[in-house]
Order: structure tokens, then C-alpha cells, then sequence
């Protein structure tokens, strides 16, 4: 009698506890559309960043993901330029778990129900990927805010499974040079927590909408979200970089670490 070899367990969540999570999902987005609506309109600056750390923080142990920081320290109070990798949309959250910061996004996020709605009261700056024109607008929109708040850009253009990184764009480090800020580098890597393997479950590419992107991250719950800041390309207006230069930079330094 042949003995068949035993199947192997799905690593997959259970249903019901993917049911769950959706449940917590759902009424945690409608935590931030109150705090958005009621409280964000009456806080100072100091409350606001700390509703949007507590919120990034409750979301990741939602998907019960982990975060990894490592690399050089931010500065604590100058404000700088953050160019990194783009993997998911998740990216955002575990940058803002981390520390609160404004985002340049696609035009076409502000778009998005509800989560577009939310983007754009968080002071999102929105960039159409198709024009040049709208880019060098976005880069003196950036400028103005970099004199008082550091912003992080995805200079792809666009995300990755987060195997390499795609050539950076150099139209938005113009802003780094006008406002004299300094440039850190962050990559960004998605792990298996028992492999330590890439994990392409995060990864939110070609034309899969954010839904699906969800239920990917909830089916995979052995997730870790590991950020290297990587030291910065110095002070831009004194060391006569120009922005394609401080594109290439990022983009190497990144590329060595993923």
C-alpha cells in the first residue's frame, strides 16, 4: 500500500480571522475619517503628527506587521528631503509609524474613495506622472513646504515588487537644493518573518487595485517592514551637487541595500 506524503498546511490566514481583520479595517478607516473631520481642523501641528503616528501604528498591528528601522538618525527638529523605494502602499503608513512626515503622491491616489479624500487632509502633495511641467510646479510647491516640514518622495515614479529599484526621476531633488535641506536615502524591503526572505505579498504593481492589495497583506500575516535610512548626500546648495546627481546617489545607495 503506497503511503501518500501528508499535504502541506496553508500558511494562508484562516477565514474567520480574515473576516476580522476586515471588520477592524473598516472601522479604523472610520476612526480617521472622524479624526480628520472633527479633531485634525482644531490641533496644532504637534497633535496632529502624533493622531497620524497613533493611526499608522494601530493600522500596521491590524495587518500584525512588523517594523524594522535601522540606519542613520534624522535629524530631530530641520526639516530634509526623504528619496525612497516604493513598494506598496503601505510604505506611507510604516514612514508615518515611524515619524509623521508630508508625501508626494500620483495624482491619480487623490482619486481614490475615501482613502484619497483622506490623503489629500494630510497635506499629500499630488504629482502628475505624465507632465514635466506639472513636475517642476510640484518641485517649487515642495520647496516652499521644505522650509519648515521634511517630505519623502518615491522618485520611481512608480512601485516595484522591491527586488531592485527602477532608474530615479531627478525633477522633484530640485526642491532639496532651492530650500538647502539635506537628502537621506531610505530603502525599503517587505521580509518573511520565519525566512527572512523578500515577500512579494505587499508589492502593489501593474493593475491591481488597493482591495486586492489588502487581502494579499491580510492572507500573509508573517510579514516584516525593514527601513534603512541611509546617510544623507550632505547639504546640497554647499556641495554643488546638482539634482541629477542627488538622484543617482539615492538610487545606488538604495540599490546596494535592498
Amino acid at each position: 500500500m503506497k503511503i501518500l506524503p501528508p499535504k502541506p498546511q496553508s500558511k494562508e490566514t484562516p477565514k474567520l480571522l480574515r473576516i476580522w481583520i476586515w471588520v477592524q479595517i473598516w472601522v479604523h478607516v472610520l476612526c480617521g475619517i472622524f479624526i480628520l473631520s472633527f479633531i485634525f481642523p482644531f490641533a496644532d501641528h504637534k497633535k496632529r503628527a502624533q493622531h497620524i503616528q497613533d493611526w499608522s501604528q494601530y493600522l500596521l498591528r491590524i495587518f500584525n506587521l512588523k517594523v524594522e528601522v535601522q540606519g542613520v538618525s534624522l535629524p530631530e527638529s530641520n526639516p530634509c528631503l526623504i528619496a525612497s523605494n516604493h513598494v506598496s502602499w503601505l510604505d506611507i503608513h510604516i514612514i508615518n509609524a515611524f515619524k509623521p512626515i508630508r508625501f508626494v503622491a500620483k495624482s491619480e491616489v487623490g482619486g481614490w474613495p475615501i482613502f484619497g479624500w483622506m490623503a489629500k487632509q494630510l497635506g499629500t502633495v499630488f504629482i502628475r506622472r505624465d507632465s514635466a511641467r506639472h513636475a517642476r510646479q510640484v518641485s517649487s510647491q515642495m520647496a516652499e513646504v521644505l522650509n519648515t516640514e521634511s517630505i519623502c518622495i518615491f522618485p520611481e515614479g512608480t512601485s516595484t515588487n522591491g527586488e531592485g529599484v527602477l532608474q530615479f526621476k531627478s525633477n522633484l531633488f530640485e526642491s532639496a537644493i532651492v530650500s538647502q535641506v539635506p537628502v537621506y536615502p531610505l530603502a525599503i524591503r517587505y521580509l518573511s518573518k520565519t525566512t527572512r526572505a523578500r515577500s512579494d505579498a505587499p508589492a502593489f504593481i501593474g493593475d491591481m487595485g488597493l482591495l486586492e492589495s489588502m487581502s494579499n497583506i491580510i492572507k500573509n500575516r508573517t510579514l516584516v517592514a525593514q527601513i534603512t535610512f541611509l546617510p544623507p548626500c550632505g547639504n546640497p546648495h554647499n556641495s554643488g551637487v546638482d539634482r541629477k546627481q542627488l538622484a543617482a546617489y539615492c538610487q545606488e545607495s538604495i540599490a546596494k541595500t535592498l
